[in-house]
């Protein structure tokens, strides 16, 4: 959805060079990603209004 900043989680930083190094594998962080998207956020995104300046995505914010 356009109105929305995009997540990219491969974004690089300066240490280390991505957040994908940071986690291991078989990290929590992962499964909860994949969960995330998993859901039906249909009703959350549904209600943004889409004025003023751009919001994080409600998979962002969970």
């Amino acid at each position: 959805m356009s109105g929305f900043i995009l997540v990219d989680r491969e974004t690089a930083y300066l240490m280390p060079p991505s957040l994908e190094d940071w986690l291991n594998e078989d990290h929590l962080a992962r499964f909860i990603v994949e969960v995330i998207d998993q859901l039906d956020l249909s009703n959350l995104t549904r209600q943004y209004s889409g004025r003023g300046s751009k919001a994080y995505h409600p998979a962002m914010l969970l």
